[in-house]
């Protein structure tokens, strides 16, 4: 089979996409596969250019590794259905419910599915001299772009002297910011495969926070598997993040990322913070990590998503037949 690798893009996640893309195209060769690697750049923004590369290349698959952007809010998947070519993940609706994170708080609220208080501002209704009395969510708050991944143009605001800084900081990004109450406890990540909830990993970032730099610098953050908390909220955080996932609507793979809060020697209900639908493949990612716990090494692990998404694509036309 010739599998597609679509990585790079034209956003601020573009390396990270390259190194997932060198990683998966590498296992894809070991697992047996034609891999043909495609690094996308802005003149991509053109579907049509990008469907013609596609079509010339003949492929019988596509894995998605296109962090972010284009590769995560359902455009790039949206094409890829149109052209009746199989991929790897959620469909376009999942896709961009999960990116737009506002969108996905009111799925996860209306699910009864834990998550912090929030607020979304717009870059228009953004007001600098009377921010604070304008939030909902009180000091200590974490200000993000509310479409974008990787921890990039993420701010933790403990002094509201800091607020303003943090919105340009996000509005770089996104013309949206989402304003999340600041939780303190312990991150934890649930990758799922299939019908299958991986192991949870705690997250312990050098850092004050899983920041961009924690995530991607080796060493700049421990990954603990399993998680140091009970077995039974272990259960309890990979049976939410099965719950957020398929109430967006994903199939496939994805990862739900959660703060477990914890007071005294007493864990609280886990609190999610968003579900990614395209993981990082990087030599420091999280999902090929707790795959490989689970007896899924890399080339493993590519061959099970590429049959996902075959398949999926053959049940779908039976289903439209």
């Amino acid at each position: 089979m010739r599998v597609g690798v679509l990585m790079g893009g034209w956003n601020s996640e573009r390396e990270v996409s390259l190194a997932s893309g060198k990683s998966v195209t590498k296992a894809l060769i070991a697992a047996g596969y034609r891999a043909v690697p495609f690094d996308l750049t802005g003149a991509d923004r053109n579907g049509k250019r990008l469907r013609e590369k596609l079509q010339k290349a003949r492929l019988d698959a596509a894995f998605i590794v296109l962090h972010g952007g284009w590769g995560e809010d359902g455009g790039c998947q949206a094409l890829l259905e149109g052209m009746g070519l199989p991929y790897t993940g959620p469909g376009p609706l999942a896709c961009g419910l999960a990116m737009q994170k506002a969108c996905a708080k009111l799925v996860f609220e209306a699910n009864g599915i834990p998550t912090a208080p929030w607020q979304a501002v717009h870059r228009k209704e953004y007001r600098p001299a009377a921010v604070l009395q304008d939030l909902k969510v009180r000091l200590p708050l974490v200000v993000k772009p509310a479409d974008s991944g990787s921890a990039v143009g993420v701010s933790l605001v403990k002094q509201a002297k800091d607020l303003p800084a943090a919105f340009r900081k996000a509005f770089k990004e996104s013309p949206w910011a989402l304003v999340e109450k600041y939780l303190s406890g312990v991150e934890v990540t649930v990758g799922v495969l299939g019908r299958e909830a991986l192991p949870v990993i705690e997250i312990v970032p050098q850092n004050e926070f899983y920041d961009y730099d924690a995530k991607y610098t080796p060493g700049h953050s421990q990954h603990l598997l399993p998680a140091r908390l009970p077995a039974g909220v272990r259960r309890r955080v990979q049976q939410l993040a099965l719950k957020a996932g398929e109430s967006l609507g994903c199939e496939g793979y994805w990862r739900a990322d959660f703060i477990v809060p914890r007071k005294g020697k007493a864990w609280g209900e886990p609190q999610i913070l968003e579900v990614n639908t395209v993981p990082g493949f990087t030599d420091t990612s999280l999902f090929p990590e707790a795959a490989k716990a689970v007896g899924y090494p890399m080339p493993k692990l590519v061959r099970t998503l590429v049959t996902m998404a075959v398949k999926g694509r053959k049940t779908k036309g039976k289903q439209a037949a």
